[in-house]
């Protein structure tokens, strides 16, 4: 199941079921031959079983109790600097802090206490059975050499699109670069791609580019119902640990966004915690391409027993990041297409609860989410991203990190076989006692797994 509770506050998900869908019917191609297996995503990188503090700073936290939370979780000894060191971001991280808080804290114990009477949040895990995977991913840097190719010219731009396996499996003839690809088939699809093997959902298309080549995407000719964006937003830690290139503020602005979205379009962005980006995407971003802020939604990351990951008021790591919602308004000059759909409102201060994958910048898909608000026969497109998604259009330089065979644990199967997941079980998912939203009975029900 993808989504586990909803109510009024918002949802709380099963991240890892949320990454199987599509791939548990997968047809592999080894050497022109083809044969049928399941993929399922490895559970340990979702066995996020302690909390980073003791069980009674988490009882205190519960309580609020601030003082005694400090005092239990006590930052390591360093330098010590008085509140009137503080700088002026940290004083604006605290204000914001304080003026969420409340709404974090009770929305995140709401959604965890009704999950926990349906069963899940126990803190049981999957025993990990195989080794963690090494692979490193060298698509960034794929995406750098192919900068050295001549760019397609506009005849080739044409014929933007080709489909992921030809005629007998082969798909050598692949220009991943510049031009978009396709899984065209109602099945998943293990493929060998640059010399690794890759996982790609049905009836899904992805650019592996950077934003000297995202003009393919702008050929496509597709307008989008949803974009979703995950930057990779400058701070200290990234540069430290050097997991991926950042990119300016200032740069995103050159985002072709307003030629890619449609009329009302949702536009949603994953933000750090850092009020800089939160007011550069508010006050600059948006306006730039015409959007209208809407809301302002939060992911909360949670153990598997519910706890939060870190001190919900811990002055270093917060256990929560934010989205900010927005609707394309196109100038009055645009035309207007007859199939344009009625907007549905879109509520503010929504929660999304779950348990945080282990990878780095691996977010939880947000489609079951934000299908409401969009509707289930949407174009959907998410840019940076690092994964894919069935139904879904995606671009980025590390647009297939994350479908890396390594991931999965991929096991054979009959052509006869039954295949479970596929099938709409609705007897354990319960709207929340606590919704006092009138649309959130319209939600469709998911089918069952196990959160992990």
């Amino acid at each position: 199941m993808a989504v586990l509770v909803r109510s009024g506050c918002g949802w709380l998900l099963d991240s890892a079921g949320l990454v199987d869908r599509g791939c548990s019917r997968c047809v592999r191609w080894t050497d022109e031959r083809k044969t049928r297996v399941r993929c399922r995503f490895k559970r340990q990188w979702f066995e996020i079983i302690k909390s980073h503090y003791s069980v009674k700073g988490s009882a205190a936290a519960d309580r609020g109790n601030t003082e005694e939370l400090q005092r239990v979780n006590k930052p390591p000894k360093k330098r010590k600097r008085r509140h009137s060191e503080l700088n002026q971001g940290e004083i604006d991280s605290q204000h914001f802090h304080e003026k969420i808080r409340s709404v974090i804290l009770e929305g995140t114990k709401s959604l965890v206490d009704s999950a926990q009477l349906l069963g899940y949040l126990k803190g049981a895990t999957d025993k990990a059975t195989e080794p963690t995977p090494l692979h490193e991913c060298g698509l960034a840097a794929l995406c750098e050499m192919a900068k050295e190719l001549p760019l397609v010219d506009d005849e080739e731009q044409e014929e933007s699109v080709h489909s992921l396996v030809a005629e007998g499996g082969c798909t050598s003839q692949l220009d991943l670069f510049s031009r978009v690809t396709e899984n065209r088939t109602d099945w998943a699809t293990v493929v060998t791609l640059m010399g690794e093997e890759y996982v790609i959902p049905p009836h899904t298309a992805f650019l592996l580019s950077d934003f000297t080549r995202i003009q393919p995407l702008v050929h496509y000719e597709k307008k989008f119902d949803l974009i979703v964006m995950d930057p990779p937003w400058e701070n200290k830690s990234v540069k430290r640990s050097r997991r991926y290139n950042s990119l300016p503020s200032s740069q995103l602005k050159r985002l072709p966004v307003p030629q890619l979205a449609s009329p009302n379009c949702l536009v949603v962005t994953w933000v750090t915690n850092r009020p800089s980006h939160l007011r550069f995407v508010r006050d600059e971003l948006y306006p730039h391409w015409g959007i209208e802020v809407i809301a302002q939604w939060f992911w909360v990351k949670v153990t598997t027993s519910g706890e939060f990951v870190f001190p919900l008021d811990s002055p270093h790591k917060k256990p929560y990041e934010v989205l900010v919602l927005g609707r394309y308004r196109p100038s009055a000059d645009t035309p207007r297409s007859s199939s344009e759909r009625s907007e549905v409102p879109v509520d503010d201060c929504r929660l999304i609860v779950s348990v945080p994958s282990a990878l780095h910048s691996q977010k939880p898909s947000l489609s079951e989410v934000l299908k409401l608000y969009v509707g289930a026969k949407a174009t959907c497109l998410e840019l940076f991203a690092r994964s894919l998604q069935p139904g879904w259009t995606s671009w980025g330089n590390e647009v297939l990190k994350f479908q890396h065979l390594s991931y999965f644990t991929v096991t054979p199967t009959d052509d006869d076989q039954v295949d479970i997941s596929d099938k709409v079980c609705t007897d354990k998912v319960r709207d929340s006692p606590a919704s006092n939203s009138p649309r959130e009975s319209s939600l469709p029900h998911h089918s069952s797994t196990t959160v992990d």
